[in-house]
C-alpha cells in the first residue's frame, strides 16, 4: 500500500557537491516511514560505498539498480554509454509507472541527459507518467530548463569552494 496521497517531482542539480548525498538522505527517512523506494543510479557501476550501505542496512526497503557502462566520463563509448543509459531507462520506467514504489530516486540522470545519453523528452515523459502517489527524484549536474520548470521542487547545489581542484581524489565512504 503507497504512503503518499500525493507525490512530488524534486530535481537536485548544480556543480556542489551533495547531489546524491541528499537523495539518499531522503531514501533514509524513506524507509523509516515504511516507504518502498527504488533507486536507480545512472553512469555508475560497482561496489560504490552507498550500494552497499543500501544492501546491508536498508535492503528491506529499497531496490536498487545501476546502469552504467562506468567509462561515461572518463573513457566514453557512445554506443555503449548510450545502450547502458536506454536499457536503465526503460527499467527506472517500468519500476516508476508499476506504481510499486512511493520513491524513485533516479541519480545522475540528469548528467545522461546532458551528455546525449537520454532526450530531454525521455526525462519529461518519467514526470508525466508518475503515479500521482509516487515521488519523483531526479539528480546530476545539468538539469535541463525544461525539468526544472516541471519540476515542483528545485535545489542547486552551489560549489563555493572543493577540495577536488586541489588535486584531491574521490574518497570512499565520503565521494563514492
Amino acid at each position: 500500500m503507497n504512503k503518499l496521497s500525493e507525490g512530488k517531482v524534486q530535481v537536485y542539480t548544480g556543480n556542489g557537491k551533495g547531489k546524491t548525498t541528499a537523495a539518499l538522505g531522503l531514501m533514509l527517512r524513506a524507509a523509516g516511514a515504511g516507504m518502498d523506494i527504488y533507486f536507480g543510479q545512472f553512469m555508475k557501476t560497482g561496489d560504490t560505498s552507498e550500494a552497499e550501505a543500501l544492501r546491508r542496512f536498508l535492503g528491506h526497503a529499497v531496490t536498487m539498480e545501476q546502469y552504467g557502462s562506468g567509462g561515461e566520463l572518463f573513457g566514453p563509448d557512445r554506443e555503449r554509454d548510450t545502450a547502458c543509459a536506454r536499457a536503465g531507462y526503460e527499467k527506472a520506467r517500468a519500476a516508476l509507472v508499476s506504481g510499486r514504489y512511493d520513491l524513485v530516486v533516479l541519480d545522475e540522470i540528469l548528467v545522461a541527459e546532458h551528455l546525449g545519453l537520454l532526450a530531454v523528452a525521455d526525462l519529461l515523459r518519467l514526470m508525466d507518467e508518475r503515479p500521482e502517489h509516487t515521488e519523483l527524484v531526479l539528480t546530476g549536474r545539468w538539469a535541463a530548463e525544461q525539468v526544472m520548470q516541471r519540476a515542483d521542487l528545485v535545489t542547486e547545489m552551489g560549489e563555493v569552494k572543493h577540495y577536488f581542484h586541489a588535486g584531491v581524489p574521490a574518497r570512499t565512504g565520503i565521494e563514492m
